[in-house]
């Protein structure tokens, strides 16, 4: 499996994200650096968790939409 990559975008506004947080929540001052390293401890780490959890509920999506597929056969009746 591929590594979970951000765009440059998402790894801008995650990391301002970040820094948001720790100034808000903490009030704390943190650097680009500081909060690009945690981003990529939470990719790295906990974005496995969270990328399992999507595919668990596509499937279980696709798994209701294939039910309802199978809903709309045609019965099929002998030729008299």
């Amino acid at each position: 499996m591929k590594d979970i990559e951000l765009t440059k975008e998402q790894q801008s506004q995650a990391i301002q994200t970040i820094k948001n947080y720790f100034y808000t929540e903490k009030d704390e001052e943190i650097t680009n650096l500081a909060a690009t390293l945690l981003l990529d401890f939470i990719v790295k780490n906990i974005g496995p968790f969270i990328y399992n959890q999507a595919i668990n509920d596509a499937n279980f999506f696709m798994e209701k939409k294939l039910e309802e597929m199978f809903g709309l056969e045609k019965p099929i009746r002998p030729y008299k």
